[in-house]
């Protein structure tokens, strides 16, 4: 797979004026920066702040369109590689070896470029702290490199992330871009905006319920949405159950899945490794569910799993 590490942040070389990157769903940049044309759709997207990683997805649609974009450089050499001083004076230094020239204000000018705005939001995995700036340096093919796009070692990476500090397996990545290049529509669980009242709603239809552990306070129990929201746009009657957090956490990633037929749990291999979970696996939902709410469990055992049980 390739892969890319991008950063997200502050960066008047990669954004011109500035885009409404989300780090979740989507992530945009403009043709003047290196390596803009070349990723793809079916890649690895990984962010990152400069300071640690943030997290990481399959990009599913690249759009584009056009804008323009202020590009400042030295006045002299007409270089890019210039650096605003915090409390120095004159404000700005050129970095150019050939011309270390210094100004009160860079040369500006405005180009036309053609803008990129990846989605991503089906797989996307937070991972926020999980590996350090120093080592996603040293996992880039050039770990030398300055450009906000850069080429990502996946094979390594991989491995760091799902070995290492914090393991979290990347099987939901797999599974994502076999369906990109099936051409099918995507689908997880997301909540957004209204999450509140679907929440209460919950409540009020299953009571103080994990839908996989049984009875807990309210206070721990999340609205867990068995379908895409973003995809869909509305909280969906019959589309949620309630979880408490780390088997939500689990069902997104989809180490834990509900087997439509059976409509029991199915525990994946890596997470059977711990007692708590490996207990759960083949135990069936504590809250009663309808022919409507196992049309979801099909979409998400179908994104997880490798096949689909028949009804």
């Amino acid at each position: 797979m390739t892969a890319w590490l991008m950063y997200l942040g502050e960066d008047p070389k990669r954004v011109g004026g500035g885009y409404d990157d989300n780090p979740s769903t989507h992530y945009s940049w403009d043709s003047r920066v290196p390596n803009a044309a070349h990723v793809l759709v079916g890649d690895a997207i990984v962010l990152w702040d400069g300071e640690s990683l943030l997290g990481l997805s399959v990009i599913e649609d690249i759009g584009t369109g056009s804008g323009m974009k202020d590009l400042s450089s030295c006045p002299k050499c007409r270089k890019a590689d210039i650096a605003e001083r915090k409390t120095m004076t004159p404000k700005y230094r050129c970095w150019n070896k050939d011309c270390k020239a210094e100004f009160p204000e860079p040369h500006v000018e405005t180009v036309p470029v053609t803008t990129y705005r990846s989605r991503y939001e089906a797989g996307w995995i937070d991972l926020r702290g999980h590996v350090s700036a120093k080592e996603l340096r040293a996992l880039c093919e050039e770990p030398g490199s300055q450009n906000a796009l850069r080429r990502l070692r996946w094979d390594d990476f991989r491995t760091r992330v799902e070995t290492g500090k914090n393991a979290t397996p990347l099987t939901i990545l797999d599974t994502t871009r076999k369906v990109i290049a099936g051409g099918h529509t995507l689908r997880t669980v997301r909540a957004r905006k209204g999450q509140a009242a679907f929440r209460a709603t919950l409540l009020e239809d299953f009571g103080e319920v994990c839908a996989f552990l049984g009875p807990m306070p309210a206070a721990v129990l999340e609205a867990a949405h068995l379908y895409s929201y973003a995809a869909n746009s509305k909280h969906h009657s019959f589309g949620g159950l309630l979880l408490r957090r780390d088997v939500h956490r689990l069902f997104d990633l989809g180490q834990i899945a509900i087997d439509p037929k059976a409509l029991t749990l199915d525990v994946s291999p890596i997470t059977r490794s711990y007692a708590d979970y490996d207990k759960l696996h083949g135990q069936p939902l504590t809250v009663p569910v309808t022919k409507a709410h196992q049309k979801w469990f099909i979409e998400h055992w179908a994104m997880h799993r490798t096949s689909t049980p028949v009804l």
